[in-house]
């Protein structure tokens, strides 16, 4: 909610099966469990808030969107949201299933399958194309690109951590 850096996980998936390929079913399995404790505490901090709370953290056309989807079918709703790329934004949904009530149990199999699924199939890909991942690594225009998002998430985050100041006044 507060750190602003998209893909992260998916780029160290990635890089990590590409270096390491012997170990290519152990980095999708680790993504799915930290990304589950990243979700973990946005998930309580929804249960927390209550449905009443939601309009502080989510635009309210976000949110009915949202909650439409998750009061529909929310294991369908939390499982496409967990699998798809970023700027498919999750922690809307993480959030208002929290703050729903939508039940944990449901929740984690839902979630961490599907982060699952996200990580093993970039793995496979890694695996596929790993040494050309790594020769593009090595370039100069991918040092840059790095850089330049790394400027990105910081400023994001700065952005993000000004937002939430601003709500808790």
């Amino acid at each position: 909610m507060l750190f602003f850096m998209p893909a992260e996980i998916d780029t160290a998936v990635i890089v990590m099966v590409a270096r390491y390929r012997e170990w290519f079913w152990l980095f999708p399995l680790l993504a799915a469990m930290g990304s589950m404790a990243g979700a973990t505490i946005t998930y309580f901090v929804g249960r927390k808030i209550g449905e009443a709370g939601l309009d502080r953290w989510i635009s309210k056309k976000k949110l009915a969107t949202v909650r439409k989807r998750l009061e529909d079918r929310e294991t369908l709703a939390i499982g496409l949201a967990a699998v798809l790329p970023p700027p498919f934004p999750l922690t809307p949904f993480v959030l208002t299933g929290g703050a729903l009530g939508i039940s944990k149990r449901k929740f984690y199999i839902t979630l961490g399958a599907m982060r699952f699924v996200r990580f093993g199939a970039e793995a496979i890909l890694a695996l596929l194309y790993g040494r050309q991942i790594l020769v593009w690594l090595e370039s100069d225009a991918f040092q840059y690109t790095v850089a330049a998002l790394m400027i990105l998430a910081l400023a994001g985050t700065a952005v993000s951590v000004y937002q939430v100041i601003q709500r808790v006044r």
